[in-house]
């Protein structure tokens, strides 16, 4: 599943085809994705101004000039996909709709987004702008990781007394939004931290150093525009490179990336996803 970095690089591709232009015309091409959409949903975006394009955790939200916000979750494989973009002075026509596009969003300005989903894990909703942070999906969310609420302090405080493994309090989105199993596996290991170390176990100095290095992982990934393991793509199709630079994530076999540590890197199994880690790194 797309976590922020893909969010977020996904986000940032969209903003300049969406953000400030008008939706010319939307069709929706099933009734449902994950859950049902919502009623009227073609009607209600078609003529509306994108007057903002955001992120809250690994949701898109699309402010509209009509009051409401469109929600979207991109699920186990749903892409959003740009089309009919002008380049120089050549502009690419629109494609004919696959088995798997289920919404379309064209915009006045000429170009197309599409959401496509293989699988309908993904799902998108419509509420009023005002008061959308009480959005049942979004209500319980904690603070963003690169956000000033994000702080050493605060992640010492939550973390400290837990009985539940690290790696399991990082992944909980209401102590911090949007981390998800790739980027905890990375994070831990550059803090040389076990994935099954009792979270009230770390010292608050071992807590407040992770704030910086989720921080690092995350901006080297939205660097390089997301980790592309099955289904995630860009706003552009363009795959992802984080996954190029993963030191543990999927290398279980491998000799460790830290030098002269001689560890190999191991998995194990927490509520049913892997853990990568170095056993002779990792306490």
């Amino acid at each position: 599943m797309p976590e922020l970095p893909e969010v977020e690089t996904v986000r940032r591709g969209l903003e300049p085809v969406m953000a400030g232009q008008v939706i010319a015309h939307a069709e929706t091409r099933r009734p449902d994705l994950r859950w049902p959409l919502p009623q009227r949903m073609a009607e209600r975006l078609t003529g509306q101004r994108v007057e903002r394009l955001r992120r809250r955790s690994k949701y898109l939200l699309a402010d509209l000039s009509s009051g409401e916000t469109l929600l979207v979750h991109l699920g186990m494989s749903g892409r959003l996909l740009i089309s009919g973009a002008v380049i120089g002075q050549f502009h690419h026509d629109l494609p004919a709709p696959q088995k798997h596009d289920h919404v379309l969003i064209d915009m006045a300005g000429g170009n197309r987004v599409t959401f496509n989903d293989a699988r309908r894990f993904g799902a998108m909703d419509l509420m009023a702008t005002a008061g959308a942070e009480s959005h049942p999906l979004l209500a319980a969310l904690g603070p963003e990781p690169l956000g000033n609420a994000f702080s050493e302090d605060y992640l010492a405080a939550r973390l400290r007394g837990r009985n539940t493994p690290v790696k399991s309090a990082l992944l909980d989105q209401q102590i911090v939004a949007g981390l998800g199993n790739i980027y905890v596996c990375e994070v831990l290991y550059r803090a040389g931290i076990a994935p099954d170390r009792r979270a009230g176990a770390l010292t608050a100095d071992q807590a407040s150093a992770l704030v910086p290095i989720i921080r690092e992982v995350l901006a080297e990934a939205i660097e390089a525009g997301g980790s592309s393991l099955r289904d995630y793509r860009q706003a552009d199709g363009e795959l992802g490179y984080f996954q190029h630079s993963f030191r543990v994530y999927g290398r279980e076999g491998e000799p460790c990336a830290t030098p002269g540590c001689g560890g190999t890197i191991a998995r194990m199994v927490q509520s049913g996803r892997s853990s990568f880690y170095c056993p002779a790194c990792q306490r």
